[in-house]
């Protein structure tokens, strides 16, 4: 499919503009640069859900971090534990307040959002560890509901690990998880990583420079966390995987669909054709990516809502 045209203004527009590739920006001077980039596409959006939000701070063990709870105005009675994109490096609970928001009011969950201590000053496994604190959290603040653990780009990579986690030590049965566009090759090695790796926005030796903050030595890359790809899949939750089209991670969310599914995990699919990484984000400005963020969240509806049984 061709790429949507919005989108494809907006690339022209970013060309235009030159900014400099974030590999070669001082971290503090990135994160603002992103948080400023994401605050001029909600400044352009719908106007937010207003639901009640609530930030606590929580024990990660060597430290605190922050969490904010959304509850929606329709609670029916689910949970979920999300993780936010941005390359583990940028990225918070500021910049995916949207994204929270609808996921709570589409979904009727309660949402925790976990705002996840980042490298480099906190490497792999920092902000795993943060991660599965905050799931437990949220089990024990809203105890009893169907519990998704969930995230977009790192932060999806990020909800495999807490699942993997929590399987093999007896932790918490997740209903399911969701992930979008999540990185799963720490290698880059896919044919897309290739053929959309520069001028789509994300470039891939961007990506190359996350891993280089977030897993700082390559022989950790084998974790499990980290190569998803490689990773023990069985006994993982029903899960849904969002792609997009022009995406250098596109075909590691393909690869790791097949992956799952062959080891015997109920699998969803979804596609988002004509668009780029970050579509989440662009939700409310951009029409496809909209639709496309609605897919995402029927394929979650559908995986909570149980199938009724013949009488």
């Amino acid at each position: 499919m061709a790429m949507d045209r919005f989108v494809r203004a907006l690339i022209q527009w970013q060309a235009g503009s030159r900014p400099e590739p974030a590999r070669t920006l001082p971290v503090a001077h990135l994160r603002e640069r992103y948080a400023t980039q994401v605050g001029r596409l909600r400044g352009k959006s719908a106007q937010d859900p207003d639901i009640e939000t609530k930030d606590h701070l929580i024990d990660g063990g060597d430290g605190t971090f922050r969490v904010r709870t959304y509850q929606p105005p329709a609670d029916r009675g689910r949970l979920v534990t999300y993780l936010h994109g941005g390359g583990w490096v940028t990225g918070s609970v500021d910049t995916h307040d949207p994204v929270c928001r609808r996921i709570a009011c589409e979904l009727g969950a309660v949402v925790v959002s976990v705002d996840y201590r980042r490298p480099p000053e906190h490497p792999h496994p920092g902000p795993l560890r943060d991660g599965i604190a905050a799931s437990e959290w949220a089990d024990r603040a809203f105890p009893g509901r169907p519990h998704v653990i969930a995230g977009d780009s790192a932060g999806g990579a990020l909800a495999m690990g807490i699942a993997m986690h929590h399987r093999d030590h007896g932790g918490i049965g997740f209903a399911g998880q969701l992930m979008v566009y999540p990185p799963a090759d720490p290698e880059l090695r896919s044919e897309s990583a290739r053929k959309y790796g520069t001028g789509y926005l994300e470039e891939v030796d961007d990506l190359r420079w996350y891993y280089d903050q977030y897993v700082p030595d390559p022989a950790h890359r084998s974790d499990p966390a980290i190569d998803l790809l490689s990773a023990d899949h069985r006994g993982l939750p029903p899960t849904v995987i969002g792609t997009a089209e022009f995406d250098p991670l596109h075909d590691e969310g393909v690869e790791l669909a097949l992956r799952l599914a062959a080891q015997g995990v109920e699998v969803h699919h979804v596609p988002a054709p004509g668009l780029v990484h970050g579509y989440l984000l662009m939700a409310d400005i951009i029409p496809a990516a909209t639709e496309a963020v609605r897919n995402v969240l029927a394929a979650v509806e559908q995986m909570l809502t149980p199938v009724p049984t013949a009488r």
